[in-house]
């Protein structure tokens, strides 16, 4: 027979019924010194004559409570919380749990199992984090007491709040920091700031200003990269669409940045990283601040008012003066760039792709105009109604649509006809209008792959 292991509580019952019953004594002495009233003394006396020391261990010792959850559920909930559900608070987050994954949890169980593997809610109060930090030093550090420990507790930072300093790439091109900055720069009318900077070197790689921060402007910016400098590694941005998504239910595809341009920088065989907090791209943050602090006066030094005068000052003058004054030669860095193509397909890449479906006439719409497919003959091909394809407007303005892999070129359809047959001269009947040529099919443009990007992009944004 196993030894009993009592507990303390258990141990000193044990020990007042033992004397009691081997010795005799005062029953009301041994219940006043345990709590107990007389009848419990009693009913202890009864189980010490029959079990002896086992008898004083408690009935659901070693046993699980019978609302558990399973190890595979309690494990199943930390992960959708920190790979799915990152950023709900905790009561948000059961509610989820409830309607979308069919996982019927309390509150209180959730809060537990996620707070025992070392997650916080976004709602956390500071007397809570406060303490979860004292704890925390307590455990890494024993030796740490008293008044100690409180500084040590106020002065700690966790880590997901803070925003410690990093090493900066090694190689030139490695890694582009991207932002646009909206302010007053001229004239009396805000504008959007579309710049881009090497993390080695700090050089601005390009620069370019519009009404707003918009696709066309990132795209300009990548275009003076490519053709100045080449085919980077990695660019690092911001979340902008991710916001935009929050605020309008149906929001248009020609507008979706993180997707059209995730989607260049894909055939480009560039990375893309994004993130919501300002604090991670520090180093553009900063070049934002110099660039309001020097070029707003420079600007209205020289009488600048219009876009057009601002892009042609910023790139031909103020963006050289400030590689020479502020950043590295990047000629010292061993770079990763790559040979960029040619300037006529870098402007088929950087192409503002929108998935439509034919209509009953053999026609598509696009930004309220109607178009119509040609083949290499400039010959009108007809598709069936509700046909899937893919429109592409590249950096240049030329439209093409691609169908069943497929690229054909896009005649606008004009509502009356330019030239009648029956009244105007055979001349005038001859001219037709030049269609242009069609770039071959072994450019990647397909709407299955962008469809797939464009979930792709937002997969890890749809729940936040």
């Amino acid at each position: 027979m196993r030894k009993a292991e009592l507990r303390m509580n258990e141990q000193e019952k044990y020990e007042v019924i033992k004397e009691l019953y081997d010795h005799g004594g005062n029953k009301y002495r041994a219940a006043l010194k345990l709590g107990l009233t007389v009848r419990q003394i009693d009913r202890l006396l009864h189980v010490y004559r029959d079990k002896g020391k086992a008898g004083f261990v408690h009935g659901n010792r070693n046993r699980q409570p019978v609302n558990t959850l399973p190890q595979e559920l309690t494990d199943q909930i930390v992960k959708l919380y920190t790979e799915k559900y990152q950023g709900f608070n905790f009561r948000h987050f059961t509610e989820t749990l409830n309607e979308r994954e069919g996982i019927k949890v309390s509150y209180k169980a959730v809060y537990t199992i996620l707070s025992r593997s070392g997650v916080s809610s976004p709602r956390t109060q500071k007397k809570t984090k406060r303490k979860r930090a004292k704890d925390r030093l307590m455990k890494n550090k024993p030796d740490i007491t008293g008044q100690n420990l409180e500084i040590a507790a106020d002065h700690e930072v966790a880590l997901e709040n803070a925003h410690p300093r990093r090493e900066r790439a090694k190689y030139f091109g490695e890694l582009v920091q991207m932002d646009a900055s909206i302010h007053l720069w001229f004239g009396s009318v805000k504008c959007a700031l579309h710049l881009a900077i090497d993390n080695a070197t700090g050089m601005i790689l390009g620069g370019y200003f519009d009404v707003q921060e918009t696709l066309s402007g990132y795209y300009t910016v990548l275009r003076q990269i490519l053709l100045n400098y080449g085919i980077i590694y990695k660019f690092f941005t911001d979340n902008r669409t991710v916001f935009n998504y929050e605020r309008h239910s149906r929001k248009k595809d020609e507008e979706d940045v993180l997707t059209q341009f995730g989607y260049a920088c894909k055939i480009l065989g560039i990375q893309l990283e994004t993130s919501s907090v300002s604090q991670a791209k520090g180093q553009i943050e900063r070049a934002n601040g110099t660039f309001q602090d020097r070029l707003v006066s420079e600007l209205r030094l020289e009488n600048i008012s219009t876009i057009s005068e601002a892009n042609d000052y910023l790139t031909e003058l103020f963006i050289p003066d400030f590689n020479r004054r502020f950043a590295m030669d990047n000629r010292q860095f061993p770079s990763v760039i790559e040979a960029a193509p040619d300037p006529d397909r870098i402007d088929l890449i950087l192409a503002v792709l929108s998935p439509r479906k034919t209509d009953n006439g053999s026609a598509i719409k696009y930004k309220n105009h109607y178009y119509q497919a040609y083949d290499d003959n400039d010959r009108l091909v007809c598709f069936k109604p509700k046909t899937e394809c893919l429109v592409i407007n590249s950096f240049d303005h030329r439209l093409f649509v691609t169908i069943d892999d497929k690229v054909y070129k896009l005649v606008e359809l004009q509502k009356n006809q330019a030239v009648s047959e029956s009244f105007d001269t055979p001349a005038a009947v001859s001219q037709k209008p030049k269609k242009g040529t069609i770039p071959p099919m072994s450019h990647p443009w397909k709407h299955a792959s962008f469809v797939a990007q464009q979930k792709r992009a937002h997969q890890f944004h749809q729940y936040t």
